[in-house]
């Protein structure tokens, strides 16, 4: 299998690296859409599979089981489909409806929560599921985006890329989530650039960064607990955007990079953009920003004006109470 496996690797890694029209500072993205089945996370479960087929955990008659809001269980599905192996994916009602038709074609079975933890999420109902899944299913193996090493150190070629293709890099932005991106980007950069400022976006409601929990609409970045693997992070700034920035940031990354992206890349863009104006840096400073994914699998929330204008109504509503 790790063979097989391994031809995987020549369609992860290596994406674009293009240079976005901005007047006050350079911006650079990394397109990490490009990767094998379509998302940053191809990294991750590459690496979380790979090291468990390694180390005898996963065999040819293994079941893979994840928790995940959409790109991780698409990246593992992926390499399951492609490995013959059965896969498990636990998901919530916040997944994008293509994500979850795809799922449905690509897994063995779909597990879905409709349950809120007590922070007002999905996550913890989702993990509480896959260990009980895993106490049950024989030769079963646990794809951990949160807790598993392997996760971050997926991110290390990334890291290697970004440091070889830009010379006077000042600051690298990258969302949060299960934070394998972050922390594997911040370490491997580090390790030969300490100088680069990493800066993490995360959204208003995740607790991450021990903010108060709030009931969150959007997929893909942010969190209802902090992610053991963040430990490690090495993490200079960190900013916090509204659900209805992660809007304005797709749409704004739309209308001025004619770049159709998703949610975390929408938050990234809208923090990088608005980062200098309240933080002084001499000269023109020069950024990376971290795009994870496409935006097509958010036509029917973040690209949906009617989608938008409810949950603007709701989160209206919830201050006003």
């Amino acid at each position: 299998m790790l063979k097989k496996l391994e031809r995987l690797a020549a369609f992860i890694g290596n994406t674009p690296l293009m240079e976005l029209h901005n007047t006050d500072t350079r911006l650079f993205a990394k397109l990490e859409y490009n990767n094998f089945s379509g998302s940053s996370k191809d990294r991750a479960a590459y690496s979380i599979v790979y090291h468990g087929i390694k180390t005898g955990r996963i065999n040819e008659h293994s079941t893979i089981i994840a928790s995940s809001s959409g790109n991780l269980a698409i990246a593992v599905a992926s390499i399951c489909k492609n490995l013959g192996l059965k896969f498990i994916p636990v998901i919530d009602p916040n997944i994008n409806s293509a994500y979850e038709s795809l799922l449905n074609l690509l897994s063995h079975k779909v597990v879905k929560v409709t349950e809120r933890d007590h922070t007002g999420g999905y996550l913890l109902t989702r993990i509480d599921v896959v260990n009980k899944l895993h106490a049950t299913i024989e030769n079963s193996f646990i794809a951990d985006q949160y807790g598993d090493p392997n996760n971050y150190k997926g991110y290390f070629g990334l890291g290697r890329e970004i440091v070889r293709s830009i010379e006077d890099l000042d600051y690298i932005f990258v969302a949060v989530s299960s934070s394998g991106a972050i922390t594997g980007i911040s370490r491997s950069v580090k390790a030969e650039r300490p100088d680069i400022k990493i800066i993490g976006v995360d959204v208003e409601g995740s607790v991450i960064f021990n903010a108060p929990p709030v009931k969150r609409y959007i997929s893909g970045i942010g969190a209802s607990q902090v992610p053991p693997i963040i430990e490690n992070a090495l993490i200079d700034d960190v900013v916090i955007v509204s659900q209805m920035d992660i809007i304005r940031g797709c749409f704004e990354l739309l209308n001025e990079q004619v770049i159709f992206a998703g949610a975390s890349s929408g938050a990234v863009y809208y923090a990088a953009k608005n980062y200098f104006k309240d933080n002084k840096h001499s000269g023109i400073p020069s950024s990376l920003l971290i795009f994870p994914d496409k935006g097509h699998t958010y036509l029917d929330t973040i690209y949906n004006k009617k989608w938008g204008e409810q949950l603007e109504a709701k989160l209206e509503s919830t201050i006003t109470v």
